[in-house]
């Protein structure tokens, strides 16, 4: 049967993406953990004794590290929220179809982009 024949996924098609989204969750969750670590982090530099104005310099310069580490966590937070989203769209029974056409998602781009809601075509007529 062709993709644009099925209406949806079988269970064990669905179980795949599953497996793949669980294991990107995990690794999203894991850096989201060290990022946030990273950022609770205060002063262990040790550059406390440096003269005054390195001291502004680098103050500067942990400033700009933890903006950067902030916007990191953010998107890593979006993405954990957009595969735990990819989740629940299994669950009810949505997963793999596109929002804009209503045909099936190639496996393909699901492998790859798995919290997608847009086939490569509805994706490009986007732009």
């Amino acid at each position: 049967m062709a993709n644009e024949e099925k209406q949806r996924y079988s269970a064990e098609e669905l179980k795949e993406f599953e497996e793949i989204i669980r294991a990107k969750l995990d690794d999203t969750n894991a850096e989201l953990k060290y990022l946030r670590e990273s950022l609770s982090k205060k002063n262990d530099t040790g550059t406390d004794a440096t003269s005054g104005n390195s001291k502004v310099m680098e103050d500067g310069a942990d400033t700009a590290e933890k903006e950067n580490l902030n916007q990191l966590a953010v998107r890593q937070q979006k993405f954990a929220k957009n595969l735990e989203n990819a989740l629940m769209r299994i669950k009810n029974g949505t997963y793999g179809v596109c929002i804009d056409s209503g045909k099936l998602i190639s496996k393909e781009r699901l492998r790859l982009v798995p919290h997608t809601q847009h086939s490569i075509e509805a994706k490009l007529k986007q732009k």
